[in-house]
This record gives structure tokens, C-alpha cells and sequence, in this order.
């Protein structure tokens, strides 16, 4: 048995436990927060982590803490951790995960685990985690030696990043992390002192088990934290796509998520694509690269842009339903897709010309290599046409009803909203509204859940871009279905002290799926709710509540919310919504 001193280990030192190792590893790499709801398996990592100066914010449910990893992953390109107990604490994480995994962000999942000697024999929250999690992550490492947990933390890390982006798990037994001394006095208190063949053979066997476990233990750990080198598009596609863009008379750009896996790079990326001078539609976290007022982004009547166009280039954008499976795109025209994965470039179409290798990257060194593409013609047309649909949507804002027009509000909303304002978008109907009206200040600057549509992001989402970009003005656009996935954790705003403001369309429904539902079926089972006093329930957790009835109350609401915010406080603004046929035959298949 080795004894060793208590409290944080010296650099190069023997940890005094696991949760040391973990916790060095972390640090190493420059892990500013971990993401948590506590339980007794994973203690060990958050006080050893925290002792490191790493923060850590926990949450009133495992699937918040994971999608606060997601967000702050997509801020900062670094990888997002979250720690969570074993059992009901890993499978609680498994759709934010997979939102992650689709979404491609690099996320580090740490879930405790029964111990190494009672894995199926019924011990406390033991489950196989391991095929639960790996249909929807990387990479999973289950960890059987002290010695090993670093490594394995460094490893995930680096993965999360590599290639095409996304989380992985570490599984880290609840006898790896506790002092050896600790774990040596449970197993010998679990051997007994019977003196029977079979009592004497127990400690034997757990004895032999505590020297595997821990062998290595009392050596130093360094952890190094490893490059990961973006992967790179060839020569001969950024030539092709270059001569293919000069010639092309009607070139076009759709930009999403993945163009920006390389967050510090956002700024040179949105460079390029004022250089290249093509029209371009953003999605995803690409919202909000070229600012408000860039006149390159178009953002309306994209399908019949994408018909007309006779070169496009997709740059981190896969031909999913987002696409129409890839027929907005014309056979005759030459598409070019830039992509990290192969699949996503391949995915229903086959591009004319491949890029395989990040997306941002390659849109930069494009800018270099092209030629004389801007069309100030088609530019022209497509402006056009957005100055119609805007006309369309002036029209649309000024219908008054008994209560508030969505519209409406979010016109007053984008101009209410702070320069340094982030939008969390969680929700159907009303959000949709809101992604035709809200601009996105600057580059990311708008957080949707991605592919997946999963609901219940926002309040994750919205405590990782506080901690990623403190001071900024978080907004959540909450349907009034989506905020009952999140609304306990207004006691997490209030504890860490995150003034966000809460945005609730209160239209008491569903009614993204209603509107179909109903003219389909003539039924609106399943899909009404109640003019819930949303406002209410955040008074209760200690936040601030604002409800707003009428198109009169807007400006002063949007004000007071705002003040409030500003003063340290997280607010909810319950907002009465009137029907609305703005989005009539939106649902996607």
C-alpha cells in the first residue's frame, strides 16, 4: 500500500487519487468549466477540478449539463466537458449526446461507474453504459487502472476534435477516483474476517484486484496535451472549385455549422467570403458570420436561388431535408461540396467537385486562389426578391389581434436586442418566426440544437454561452412547449448567477404541429396547452418575471427585461401570442 499526501499534487507528483488524474488532464488542456449534476461516483473529479480553478456549474438535470458542454464547445472550438453519476446519470445524457453527435460538436462526456469489482453482481446504478452511449459518440473508453485515467481523458479530448468533430465518453469507476487508502479500507470491510476457504479466497481476490487497479498509481503524471491538425482539402479541388466559381454567372454559397468547428478562425473565414464576393445564405452557427448588414447574405427565397443557380458550393452543409435531399440544387449546375466528412458530401447528391477537409479553411484559401466571381447582376436579383419577402413580413407584423403579434414582436425584439446579444433558439413555430426576423450581430452569435431539432436545448445552451462569452446579453427563444424541458433550471441562472433573458411565445400549444395536425386530421389531440404563468414559476426559483399581453406592453416588456438583466438578475418574459398564419405548411419531413 502506498500512502500519499493529501491536496492538490505538485506538477509532475503522484495525484493523491483519480479525480486528481482526471482533473490534471483537463487542466492541461485548458478546460476552463465542467458541466454537472453531482452524485457520489464523479465527487472526486469535481473537487479535485475545482481546486484547479476549474469551474464548475451544475445544473438540475444531466441532459442541461451536457448540452452547456454542446454550447460552450461551439463558442470557444475547444472540446465541452460534462460529468455525470453512473446509471440514471448516463442514460438522462443520451439525447443530448446524440444531438451533439449530429450537430458535430466536440464534446467530453465523463460518467461515473459501479465498482471495478461489483460490475454485475448488482451493485448501486451498475448498468452496461458502454453499448448505451456508443452508438452516439467517437469514441469510449472504460477505464480499469488508476494509471490509466489521464491518458484516456487526453485521448477523448483529442478525438472530440479530430476529423469530423464530435463527443466522446470516459467511463471512470467510482473505485478509481477515491484515495488508495479509502478503496483499500472498502474492499477489506467487504472481504470480512471470516476465516473459511471461501471468505479467505474473497480477499485474496480483492486484494489482487486493488494492486491491478492501482499499480502504476505512484508514478508521477504529466499530462501533454496533443495538437489536433484540421484536416485539409487537396490542390486540385481548391483549383477546380476556383475555375468553377470564375466561370459560373450566377454562383451561390450556402454556409453552415461546420465551417465554423474552428471558432478563434470565424473572423478570417467571414473575410474570405467578403472577398469572394458570392451570394451566400447562412445556417446553423454560420447565422450571423457576415454581421447584419452584409450585402452578400441573402435570407429569403433560397430554394428558387439554389434552382436558378448554375455553380454552388456547399461549405459544411450536407444535402439533408434542410436541402430537399439535394434537389433545390438544378443537375446542370456544378456543385461544390467542402466538407470535414465524406459522408455529409456525399449525403443524397454527388457533388461535381469534393472537398474533403474543413470547410472554413478551405473557404479561405479559395478566397486567394479565385478570380473576378462577383456578379453584381445576380447579386441584384437575389436583393430583389428579399426586399419582396421583407415587404411580405411588414405586412404580416402589422395585423393586430387581442393579444401579441409574433411578428411584430420580434421586429421590436431585433431592435430592442444588444449589440454583443446571443440568440439560443429552442422551440417550433415561434422560433422559426424568429429565424426570419432575428439577425445574429456577429459570428457566433446564434445557437439552434442543429439536425437533430431536438427541443429542451435552451437552458443548456444557454449557461454555456454565458460562461463562454461572460458579459454578453443571453437571450433564450423558448416555444412555450419547449421552455417545460428547462424551466428548473431558472435555479441554476439564479445560483451561478447568469442574467439570462428568457423569451416564452405563449400560444398555448404545440402549434408548429397543431396547424398541420389539425387541417390533416381534423383532431388537435395531444397538442394544447395552457396560458401557463411561465413568468410565475421564475419568481419562484428567485428570478425575475415579466408577461406581456398585448402589442401596447412589447417596447416596455423588451425594456424592463433588459434592465433587469443588466442588473445581474435572469428574467422571463412571458409573452401572450396571438395566432398566427405566418408559417402555414412549414412542417418537414
Amino acid at each position: 500500500m502506498v500512502a500519499r499526501k493529501k491536496g492538490k499534487a505538485r506538477h509532475g507528483d503522484a495525484p493523491a487519487h483519480g479525480g486528481e488524474r482526471v482533473a490534471a488532464a483537463l487542466e492541461a488542456w485548458g478546460v476552463k468549466w465542467i458541466f454537472t449534476l453531482c452524485g457520489g461516483h464523479i465527487s472526486p473529479i469535481l473537487v479535485a477540478a475545482k481546486r484547479r480553478g476549474i469551474a464548475i456549474v451544475d445544473t438540475r438535470d444531466e441532459v442541461t449539463a451536457v448540452f452547456a458542454a454542446d454550447a460552450a464547445a461551439r463558442l470557444t472550438g475547444t472540446p465541452g466537458v460534462a460529468a455525470v453519476t453512473a446509471g440514471p446519470g448516463i442514460t438522462n445524457t443520451i439525447t443530448a449526446l446524440k444531438n451533439a453527435q449530429l450537430a458535430q460538436s466536440p464534446v467530453l462526456l465523463l460518467g461515473g461507474g459501479a465498482p471495478t469489482a461489483l460490475q454485475g453482481r448488482g451493485a448501486l446504478q451498475d448498468i452496461e453504459q458502454a453499448p448505451l452511449v456508443e452508438p452516439h459518440v467517437k469514441l469510449v473508453r472504460q477505464v480499469r487502472r488508476v494509471a490509466d485515467l489521464g491518458p484516456a481523458v487526453e485521448e477523448a479530448l483529442a478525438e472530440a476534435m479530430a476529423g469530423v468533430p464530435g463527443p466522446t465518453f470516459v467511463e471512470c469507476p467510482v473505485d478509481l477516483l477515491y484515495d488508495e487508502t479509502l478503496i483499500r479500507g472498502w474492499y477489506a470491510d467487504a472481504s470480512g474476517k471470516g476465516t473459511s476457504i471461501g471468505d479467505r479466497f474473497l480477499r485474496w481476490y480483492l486484494n489482487r484486484h486493488a494492486d491491478r487497479m492501482f499499480e502504476g498509481a505512484g508514478e508521477p503524471y504529466s499530462p501533454k496535451p496533443r495538437a489536433v491538425p484540421a484536416p485539409l482539402a487537396g490542390d486540385t479541388p481548391l483549383t477546380l472549385a476556383a475555375n468553377a466559381l470564375a466561370k459560373a454567372e450566377r454562383p451561390l454559397m450556402v454556409l453552415g455549422s461546420q465551417a465554423l468547428v474552428e471558432a478563434g478562425e470565424a473572423a478570417k473565414v467571414a473575410h474570405a467570403v467578403e472577398r469572394l464576393g458570392i451570394p451566400v445564405y447562412l445556417s446553423g452557427m454560420a447565422r450571423g458570420l457576415l454581421g447584419r448588414d452584409s450585402p452578400l447574405q441573402m435570407r429569403h427565397a433560397r430554394r428558387k436561388a439554389l434552382r436558378e443557380a448554375d455553380c454552388v458550393l456547399l461549405a459544411g452543409v450536407p444535402c439533408d431535408f434542410r436541402l430537399d435531399y439535394g434537389k433545390h440544387v438544378r443537375r446542370s449546375a456544378t456543385l461544390i461540396a467542402a466538407n470535414r466528412s465524406t459522408k455529409d458530401a456525399r449525403l443524397n447528391r454527388t457533388a461535381d467537385i469534393e472537398a474533403i477537409g474543413d470547410a472554413g479553411r478551405f473557404l479561405v484559401a479559395l478566397a486567394h486562389k479565385a478570380h473576378g466571381v462577383k456578379r453584381p447582376d445576380w447579386v441584384a436579383t437575389l436583393h430583389a426578391r428579399d426586399a419582396e419577402r421583407e415587404g411580405e413580413i411588414d405586412g404580416q407584423a402589422a395585423k393586430h389581434g387581442p393579444h401579441v403579434n409574433p411578428v411584430s414582436f420580434f421586429r421590436k425584439m431585433e431592435a430592442a436586442a444588444a449589440e454583443d446579444a446571443i440568440f439560443v433558439a429552442d422551440g417550433g413555430d415561434f422560433v422559426a418566426t424568429a429565424s426570419y426576423i432575428l439577425r445574429p450581430r456577429g459570428p457566433l452569435a446564434w445557437l439552434d440544437p442543429g439536425a437533430f431539432g431536438t427541443l429542451g436545448v435552451g437552458a443548456g445552451f444557454a449557461i454555456g454561452a454565458a460562461m463562454a462569452r461572460p458579459g454578453a446579453e443571453v437571450w433564450i427563444v423558448w416555444g412555450d412547449g419547449a421552455s417545460g424541458y428547462g424551466l428548473a433550471e431558472f435555479d441554476t441562472f439564479v445560483r451561478h448567477g447568469i442574467p439570462v433573458i428568457a423569451v416564452v411565445g405563449n400560444d398555448a400549444g404545440w402549434t408548429q404541429i397543431a396547424r398541420e395536425q389539425v387541417k390533416m386530421l381534423g383532431d388537435d389531440v395531444g397538442t394544447v396547452l395552457a396560458r401557463t404563468a411561465y413568468h410565475e414559476v421564475a419568481k419562484g426559483f428567485g428570478a425575475a418575471g415579466v408577461e406581456i399581453r398585448t402589442d401596447a406592453e412589447v417596447d416596455h416588456g423588451l425594456a424592463e427585461a433588459r434592465r433587469l438583466a443588466r442588473a445581474g438578475k435572469p428574467v422571463l418574459v412571458n409573452v401572450w401570442l396571438d395566432k398566427t398564419e405566418f408559417r402555414e405548411g412549414s412542417i418537414s419531413m
